[in-house]
């Protein structure tokens, strides 16, 4: 070989070289606790990493683990999340009641009557007053919360009194402290173990969306649903997070993909797309001869008269704990107005 030629190939492997670390492929591990064909995964978050794949050229990889295939429990992913052992995560913040003080304005009773107008009220209010406190250990992708709540029972509830002596599964602390309130037992649980409980008689009930129904096959393991028109009992605040880490070592390029690809459009679109499927999941109970029942508006007015201290006592609370549960609560309630006369 000349040395010419020996030249040109060795300045040709060091171009190659030079392009490939240019082209920095990354691989990114998102974690959650629910099964891949769920709603949220299929729809929600496949949705975001195939994008954010595309986006990148290929230079972003997104390995999807789902049902908590990376080891833990539901509660222990947010603190994945903030360690490395995932590098992004979805979550209830719920899940680690306390943690997310702020956030609960959301679930409080009566407050959301549409998800998506909720999710951008939630990431806008996130912005203002939560990303440098309660999210100041990840970085927050995306916010939203979920279609009007539903109870799920084994027998009929129609008033605030056929709660009572109910083992009821709630989600968060603030739909925990709720339904306590309205007289049922209140028992908190990640939503995947709420079929063995129902099926062991371990809960009497459960209160989730419609779009859960399916992959949890609530519809077979209870035969009565309880839904309030209009502004929603409950909802649930979500967290899909990335390791601050792992985004701050992306070259710039790759972190204006996860910017582009993330925050209030990509709220609303979770939000939107989770009230979407609860249709399908109501058809399946009415497919089976279910009970479906739907208050009437003098029924919701009695139930939203009940659940109005709940709604006092944690301002109250918010408030001695210095958090301006006040303000946080007139500024969650004026931005869902907002964003539902755009509807």
């Amino acid at each position: 070989m000349t040395t010419t030629r020996r030249t040109l190939l060795g300045l040709l492997a060091a171009a190659t070289l030079t392009t490939s670390a240019a082209a920095q492929e990354v691989t990114l591990r998102l974690h959650q606790f629910l099964p891949a064909q769920a709603n949220v995964p299929a729809h929600i978050l496949d949705v975001w990493a195939d994008k954010v794949e595309a986006d990148s050229d290929g230079r972003i990889k997104i390995d999807r683990f789902p049902a908590m295939q990376l080891g833990g429990t539901p509660p222990q992913l947010i603190d994945q999340a903030i360690d490395g052992v995932a590098d992004i995560i979805w979550t209830v913040a719920g899940y680690t009641p306390g943690r997310f003080p702020q956030l609960e304005v959301f679930e409080l009773p009566f407050l959301s009557s549409d998800a998506e107008a909720t999710s951008r009220a939630y990431w806008e209010l996130a912005e203002a007053r939560m990303m440098d406190t309660d999210f100041a250990a990840f970085k927050p992708l995306g916010l939203w919360v979920h279609g009007p709540g539903v109870i799920h029972s084994n027998r009929p509830i129609t008033d605030v009194a056929d709660l009572r002596g109910l083992k009821l599964r709630a989600p968060t602390r603030t739909t925990t402290t709720l339904f306590t309130e309205l007289g049922a037992t209140a028992v908190g649980m990640p939503v995947p173990a709420v079929p063995e409980s129902l099926s062991r008689g371990v809960i009497d009930g459960a209160v989730i969306p419609w779009e859960v129904v399916p992959s949890l096959k609530v519809q077979e393991l209870v035969t009565n649903h309880t839904e309030f028109p209009g502004q929603a009992l409950y909802t649930t605040a979500f967290i899909f997070a990335m390791n601050q880490a792992a985004y701050d070592a992306l070259p710039a390029d790759l972190q204006a993909v996860i910017d582009a690809n993330s925050g209030l459009e990509f709220s609303a679109f979770a939000g939107r797309t989770m009230q979407d499927y609860d249709a399908p999941g109501r058809e399946l109970a009415l497919a089976r001869g279910n009970n479906i029942i739907t208050l009437n508006d003098d029924q919701v007015a009695a139930w939203r008269a009940a659940s109005q201290p709940t709604i006092d006592n944690w301002i109250a609370e918010a408030d001695a704990a210095g958090i301006d549960g006040t303000g946080l609560y007139q500024e969650a309630t004026a931005l869902i107005a907002k964003h539902s006369a755009g509807n």
